[in-house]
């Protein structure tokens, strides 16, 4: 649900509003309205480049400390003192690492030549000798070069000739002579050696810095982020009365205001306070149960509901839960999750407990559903000795005589349900914002398909006759038209009603369809990964027949912990995709959720979050 919001407004005189926002930051549960009265100073803006700057730097620090920092904080080391240290660190590595291909380079180009000392080719020039090296292919080379200029072949490598010239002067070959480097062979090899042991240690020195002072790093980066916290809160004050008082609006949580109100009556600061009203744009900050709370981070991805909307998570919790269980649909998949969750929750931060709390109620949900499927690790349930008792709670088979899949009728009905479940929230949500008469077109198109499905279900199962069910059809048909044709827009003129009602039947007939059948994905993803498991199964239990009683249960058990590995994997990553593809289009768009809210987000001081 969404917690209701009270809106304050304050005037603080000048000079005691430098302690005014100390004291609403330390109390930390009031949401500043944001308010454009120009551009960003100067300040923010670098203060917001730095804060882009600490972020790159923090993640890069963290993984280069293994994710292992220490949890010492030096508070006598600058921020800017730690920052320049570790660019210079990485400055270096990054000019190792471009020196040393070149190196590379260099060494390969002189292998070819060998390992000679430049002191005495220099004395030979001194001497009145010139040596002069070349290459070229080995067709090109000419025999008389010998006798002209003392020509000397060092070697022959891949078609091509690498030879001398030693002569009284530069000799004027039609080939350019080759520029070595200026060190030997030797010395190239030993600079190599000294620049990859430089690289070594200075790569060792940036992981003991990061190590070190990530912490510190750390805390000086939540000081920036307070000051930019800080600078943006009074960037969004108005000064009034040419200066000498200062207004400021916020949003506070209705249960907070008791607080609220002690801090503001302790200051003597003049304030007013109002409840939200659905035309405010208040922000939005969720309060629901422990399972309910655990969902709250796909709501989130989606988008934040309006003030005036409803809170979707607390149906897309059960729902989504439901849909992943069907699409894993294995129960040895769902322990898996459950022991999965459980190891990670003891060794993961604080800050990802959450998570491991969600992947455990998604296994506990997929087990159930699982053995409700009859799947175990691949392995059809209702094919293996049990009580009876057990397998008429099995949805398996085909549905009577038919050559319809059980499975895939249930997961028509659960689509049937959740968008019927959309639908409802629609009419409500609308009948909440825009009161009844806005939303006669939203109850029409609610009663129409929601009443038709009743009606045929009661009619299938002879609940109902033919004539009752006959006559129902027209009732509700008939009621549901005045809605959804006449009364779509009760401001409108009655031909226009009519034809936005036709377009809103194309609309629906074609898209109500059409969302529905994706439902069937729900039951094609579990039977394909069960089918998958399945597979994996014969497969190592024919390897094991194959390969006899030695190392046939050593290939076999490989086989099944690589198969049932890789296709939990894949089974999850379907799992969570699929089901928020039906929730984010398919359920959203049938309720009319926008999701374009804006989080409570509380001025306060930033605490450390330890990863």
């Amino acid at each position: 649900m969404i917690t209701k919001m009270k809106k304050l407004t304050f005037l603080v005189y000048h000079k005691e509003y430098e302690t005014f926002l100390d004291q609403i930051r330390e109390l930390g549960v009031v949401h500043i309205v944001e308010k454009q009265w120009g551009e960003m100073d100067d300040t923010l803006q670098q203060f917001m480049q730095k804060r882009a700057l600490y972020k790159s730097m923090l993640q890069s620090m963290y993984n280069l400390a293994e994710k292992q920092p220490e949890e010492t904080v030096n508070t006598e080391l600058a921020i800017d003192a730690l920052v320049k240290s570790y660019e210079d660190l990485q400055e270096r590595i990054q000019d190792l690492n471009q020196q040393l291909p070149v190196v590379g380079k260099d060494i390969a180009q002189m292998e070819v030549w060998g390992n000679f000392d430049w002191t005495s080719v220099r004395r030979l020039e001194d001497a009145g000798w010139y040596v002069q090296f070349y290459t070229c292919p080995e067709r090109d080379y000419d025999e008389t070069w010998a006798e002209q200029y003392n020509t000397i072949i060092v070697k022959e490598n891949g078609g091509h000739l690498y030879f001398v010239t030693v002569t009284p002067e530069p000799v004027g070959l039609d080939i350019e002579p080759l520029r070595l480097p200026s060190l030997s062979l030797s010395e190239l090899n030993s600079k190599k050696a000294e620049m990859e042991e430089a690289l070594l240690q200075t790569t060792a020195e940036l992981k003991a810095f990061c190590k070190a002072h990530y912490r510190t790093f750390e805390s000086g980066n939540e000081q920036l982020q307070g000051d930019i916290d800080l600078l943006k809160v009074k960037l969004n004050s108005e000064e009034m009365a040419e200066g000498a008082v200062v207004l400021l609006e916020g949003w506070i949580p209705e249960d907070q205001e008791a607080d609220v109100k002690k801090l503001l009556d302790d200051s003597g600061v003049y304030y007013e306070i109002r409840k939200a009203t659905k035309e405010d744009n208040a922000p939005i900050k969720l309060k629901n149960n422990a399972f309910v709370r655990m969902y709250e981070v796909l709501t989130k991805m989606y988008g934040m509901p309006d003030y005036a909307e409803f809170d979707p998570t607390p149906i897309l919790a059960p729902f989504f839960s439901l849909f992943f269980a069907f699409c894993m649909g294995d129960a040895g998949y769902g322990l898996v999750l459950i022991i999965f969750g459980f190891i990670l929750k003891k060794k993961l931060s604080k800050s990802l407990r959450g998570m491991m709390n969600l992947v455990i109620t998604l296994g506990i949900f997929t087990a159930i559903f699982g053995a409700i499927l009859g799947t175990f690790f691949g392995v059809s349930l209702f094919d293996v000795e049990l009580p009876e008792g057990m397998k008429q709670f099995m949805i398996v088979g085909k549905i009577g005589e038919t050559t319809y899949d059980k499975q895939m009728l249930l997961a028509l009905i659960i689509g049937v349900i959740h968008i019927s479940i959309a639908m409802t929230v629609k009419a409500i949500g609308e009948t909440v914002r825009y009161g009844f008469k806005e939303s006669l077109s939203a109850w029409g198109w609610l009663l129409l398909v929601v009443g038709f499905i009743c009606t045929g279900g009661l009619s299938f199962f002879e609940v109902i006759s033919k004539d009752v069910s006959t006559w129902a059809f027209i009732v509700i048909g008939g009621i549901a038209a005045i809605g959804i044709y006449l009364l779509n827009n009760i401001h409108r003129n009655v031909f226009v009603n009519i034809g936005a009602g036709v377009w809103d039947t194309y609309n629906m007939a074609t898209g109500l369809m059409g969302d529905i059948l994706s439902y069937i994905r729900l039951y094609a993803l579990g039977l394909a990964g069960g089918m998958l498991g399945g597979v994996f199964n014969q497969l190592a239990f024919m390897v094991n027949d194959a390969a006899g009683p030695a190392l046939g249960w050593l290939f076999c058990g490989l086989i099944l912990l690589f198969g049932h590995s890789l296709n939990i994997a894949m089974s999850c990553l379907s799992a969570f995709v699929h089901p928020l593809r039906l929730t984010f289009v398919e359920y959203f768009k049938n309720s009319g959720y926008d999701g374009k809210g804006e989080a409570y987000k509380p001025f306060t001081v930033v605490k450390k979050q330890i990863n």
